[in-house]
């Protein structure tokens, strides 16, 4: 507890440099408001919208891109690029019996008028079919290839029309959200080799090519890992967007990207990639004459992934042990004056389908221990535990390096878990290099701290479900990072996804919860609250609370 307090005063020296910082002349107010400077505290680590994931990533192609369906600020699934939702009602959505005899479904999608690539060819069905096409190859490496492998074929009936056969039939089939659109016209030669694409597609190695874009804003310029210019795309069908130019800044450390908000720097701090829930109610309070700040919660999970095959992590009395000995309601409290719940599953407790009925693991050191002491661990020598043959209780932990706050949990996490006997070690890495390769690749060696940000009621299939481990073998897509193999969670996952009665679907939902919360694959924290930190002049923006961020309605944002 000691510890815990010396952390929290590392915060409150954070704040006094933050504090400083803002005495510097503040220059928004001479730039011109028909350009927009967006801070982030990442950078992503790569473009193509199938093959790297990445919030900052999600936030450029808000801006550049339209998904086919998605869900909006009311958290309602709504059509973007097609004309109107499919259902069953209409007749668009048809029972279909695949070639092996299984239940499947067929489902009939118009693309919307207008709609045109950034180089001025339109958008079709040869698009459509392209991206299922190479979405199929494994080798490829596509993220969600479980979409691709349950799109048992596409027949395009012209230009903008075409069905999808669905190998299952699924309760939500009408939501494609998934399914990222590339341009056939210019991908298309580097999907020749699928194995060798990752590394020759355009939105990589010429991200500023205009016809890679079909969203108000096209990439303009990329100076890596630093700043993305994005201008007017001449050829968006939709409402003109106001800005003329909108920069995403990366500042790394979001202490930097504070100073950089009061100096002017920059205009704005996203939430979906900004700063942190502390940092943003201490700059409320000092500076909130000046910046709109709103707090936004919603479908961010922030928890620790760990290796399941780590000799240490496999047993379950060990993983127990370790959340009993994080005090996480003192971090949520401390650190986010308890804004920020603590999480005893990955599904928030605003979304319909959240149980409360879940074993639960409160701070309590002494279970802790004995649950340690059951696992093995019974030789301490200088506070930390040895098992039978001499070998430490030793754990690394990564996180973001230069984001402030996960370094304070980080610390707080290292200094609980002291005192049970566990000697924790940091490591932590750039974002890019993070999530670039070493937890896409599943190179941590024992514990990975982290967000997830979903939309509503998002089955966890490729964060849980057996078969979403990447490997070479699967190109590494997938991402069920932590290898968790179990066969109940895997049959609630498939069932979850087909029986749509109520009944059912209350029924498979607790199940995934409660064996998520039993055998601990992961160790939740807490679900976050985003900060969106906006001058008064800017209007329009709406945070959406879920995974779909608040650029995916640019047009609409203005200076007031």
């Amino acid at each position: 507890m000691l510890k815990l307090k010396t952390v929290i005063a590392a915060a409150a020296l954070a704040t006094v440099t933050a504090t400083a910082l803002g005495t510097t002349p503040a220059l928004a107010q001479e730039q011109a408001r028909d350009e927009l400077v967006i801070g982030v505290s990442q950078f992503p680590q790569g473009f193509h919208p199938n093959l790297a994931s990445h919030v900052v990533l999600s936030l450029i192609n808000g801006m550049t891109r339209r998904p086919f369906t998605v869900y909006d600020a009311d958290w309602k699934l709504i059509c973007m690029l097609c004309e109107t939702l499919p259902s069953r009602a209409a007749g668009t959505i048809r029972d279909w019996t695949t070639p092996d005899g299984e239940d499947g479904l067929e489902v009939d999608y118009v693309i919307r008028p207008g709609a045109t690539w950034g180089d001025g060819v339109p958008v079709t069905t040869k698009d459509v079919a392209f991206t299922w096409a190479i979405g199929r190859d494994e080798t490829a490496g596509i993220n969600n290839q479980e979409l691709y492998r349950r799109m048992e074929k596409i027949v395009a009936h012209d230009d903008s029309r075409f069905t999808i056969f669905w190998n299952k039939r699924t309760c939500n089939a009408e939501a494609i959200n998934d399914f990222e659109l590339v341009p056939a016209h210019l991908e298309a030669e580097a999907a020749t080799d699928p194995a060798a694409y990752r590394t020759r597609n355009a939105y990589d190695t010429n991200p500023t090519r205009a016809g890679l874009y079909f969203g108000p804003y096209r990439i303009a310029r990329v100076e890596p890992g630093a700043t993305i210019t994005l201008e007017p795309n001449p050829t968006w069908w939709g409402k003109k967007p106001a800005f003329k130019r909108i920069t995403v800044r990366t500042i790394e450390n979001t202490a930097a990207l504070e100073a950089n908000l009061l100096s002017g720097e920059i205009d704005y701090i996203a939430g979906e990639d900004g700063i942190s829930l502390d940092q943003a109610l201490a700059f409320e309070k000092r500076h909130g004459d000046r910046f709109n700040v709103v707090f936004k919660p919603g479908l961010f999970y922030e928890h620790v992934d760990l290796r399941l095959d780590n000799p240490i992590l496999e047993n379950l009395r060990v993983r127990r042990a370790l959340l009993h000995a994080i005090n996480r309601a003192a971090i949520s409290a401390h650190l986010f004056e308890g804004k920020q719940p603590v999480a005893d599953t990955f599904v928030h407790p605003l979304d319909a389908v959240h149980t409360d009925n879940v074993r639960k693991y409160p701070f309590d050191p002494d279970t802790a221990r004995t649950l340690l002491d059951e696992a093995g661990w019974t030789d301490i020598r200088k506070g930390i535990r040895h098992n039978a043959v001499g070998e430490p209780l030793r754990l690394e932990i990564m996180t973001t390096a230069g984001n402030r706050v996960r370094e304070l949990v980080e610390q707080v996490i290292q200094s609980n878990l002291r005192e049970v006997g566990v000697d924790l070690r940091i490591r932590n890495q750039p974002a890019r290099v993070l999530f670039g390769q070493t937890i896409r690749q599943r190179e941590f060696p024992g514990m990975a701290m982290f967000a997830w940000f979903s939309t509503p009621e998002n089955i966890p299939r490729t964060t849980m479900h057996s078969s979403m481990i990447p490997t070479a073998e699967n190109g590494w897509s997938g991402q069920n990072y932590t290898g968790y193999s179990n066969p109940v969670m895997d049959e609630a996952i498939d069932r979850v996804e087909v029986e749509c009665g109520a009944e059912a679907q209350t029924r498979h939902w607790t199940t995934i919860q409660q064996n998520y919360a039993e055998q601990l694959p992961v160790l939740p924290l807490y679900f976050r609250a985003n900060a969106f930190v906006m001058p008064q002049w800017l209007s329009g923006v709406t945070p959406t609370g879920h995974q779909y961020p608040s650029t995916l309605w640019i047009e609409n944002w203005k200076a007031k």
